[in-house]
């Protein structure tokens, strides 16, 4: 369906990111030529296996982890609830002995809502706050981690500002009361280095089409020797099948999405090699919006950033309004998983904006791809619809 003539401009590739040609071809190879069910023991079969495999190699090499560390999943919001709730099943395996959960305030609803499943079956959640900046509250984290505690979970940088949280602090406040920590790293991939290994996490969540990659594919990465607290294992399988996946994730594979995954794993490392021209022009942005527009600010501004990442507020100016005059620029509000709910974003009003404030804010975020004149382009649409949008409250006003 074509809906301009002229081509709209993205800026919200936080939300999707575009598929890497050589991934797409990849992709359509495997949907084509590896016709066989990679359990089937035959030679067509044997042959979806060993691609299967070669890309679970791909992806162990890319983020720093052992090919038996890497299960693949259909996204990481599945890897994120594998997470969460396998591991309190395995918790429970070995007869709960902690009974505590803590999460991030400013988490994504893949992560709080299984989070708010287990709360609802009795399980001790805790969510910890973050400071003005978007990171999370260490002091206030050393204070609820407790000799009950069993999981800790802090994504690596926030979908809506881009903010990267003291991961390293957080793994060796929780390790040194036993317990275990998770990281939704979905946004992470080939826009700042991710290394599973040197991160220290026991369990990461990474999601395809967020890295140049094909969607409903993911992996969830497991230290393969982290086991919950005075048990056999690390996680109890959600689903129950035939066994694919350790016996974690059962199902018929996804051969064309899994290959397209390892493919777009070999290219994280050239994405890195865009990080500083990306964030150039995202600061570039910034300051043309601040020095153009008056009320405009960027939040977590101080915090490290993802490259990437720009989410800015217009004062005076409803978001939503702003981007119904944005017919050719592609941006948001905030995750477009939660997109068209009546609340405002619970990450920035955890920062400290009111309801009001958190309304005013809009998220944009760049790949590798996006030129200087898209961003020239973009500042005098975004300038137009804002300005727009603040003349048409004065003259209500009066």
């Amino acid at each position: 369906m074509i809906l301009s003539s002229r081509p709209a401009i993205n800026l919200d590739h936080n939300a999707t990111t575009i598929i890497d040609p050589r991934v797409a071809q990849a992709t359509h190879e495997a949907a084509t030529t590896l016709i066989g069910n990679p359990s089937s023991q035959h030679a067509l079969g044997q042959a979806a296996a060993a691609a299967i495999e070669q890309a679970r190699q791909q992806a162990a090499d890319a983020l720093g982890a052992s090919p038996r560390e890497v299960i693949f999943t259909g996204g990481a919001t599945e890897a994120n609830n594998l997470a969460l709730l396998g591991l309190w099943a395995a918790n429970e395996v070995a007869g709960a002995p902690r009974r505590t959960i803590i999460v991030g305030a400013t988490e994504h609803s893949a992560v709080l809502e299984p989070a708010k499943v287990l709360a609802d079956r009795g399980v001790r959640v805790l969510e910890v706050a973050v400071l003005r900046d978007g990171r999370v509250d260490l002091d206030q984290l050393a204070e609820l981690i407790d000799d009950d505690t069993l999981l800790v979970s802090i994504m690596l940088a926030n979908n809506e500002t881009g903010v990267l949280h003291p991961l390293d602090a957080v793994v060796e406040l929780a390790h040194a009361r036993g317990a275990l920590v998770h990281t939704d790293a979905a946004q992470a991939p080939g826009r700042i280095p991710v290394d599973f290994a040197d991160l220290g996490v026991d369990l990461m969540s990474v999601s395809g089409h967020k890295m140049y990659g094909p969607r409903g594919v993911g992996a969830l990465l497991l230290d393969r020797y982290a086991r919950v607290p005075g048990g056999a294992s690390l996680l109890e399988p959600l689903i129950h099948g035939g066994g694919q996946e350790r016996g974690l994730r059962p199902g018929t594979y996804n051969t064309a999405g899994i290959v397209g995954f390892g493919t777009a794993a070999t290219l994280l490392s050239e994405h890195l090699t865009e990080a500083a021209n990306v964030a150039a022009r995202r600061d570039r942005l910034a300051a043309a919006l601040e020095a153009r527009l008056a009320g405009v600010s960027v939040n977590g501004a101080r915090a490290p950033r993802l490259p990437n990442t720009l989410n800015v507020r217009f004062e005076g100016a409803d978001a939503e309004a702003v981007l119904a005059g944005l017919p050719l620029l592609a941006c948001s509000t905030g995750s477009a998983c939660s997109s068209g709910t009546p609340h405002p974003s619970h990450v920035l009003t955890s920062m400290g904006l009111s309801a009001a404030e958190a309304s005013e804010c809009v998220r944009l975020s760049l790949a590798g791809a996006t030129s200087d004149g898209e961003i020239d382009a973009a500042v005098d649409m975004l300038i137009d619809a804002v300005s727009h949008v603040r003349s048409s409250i004065t003259l209500d006003v009066q």
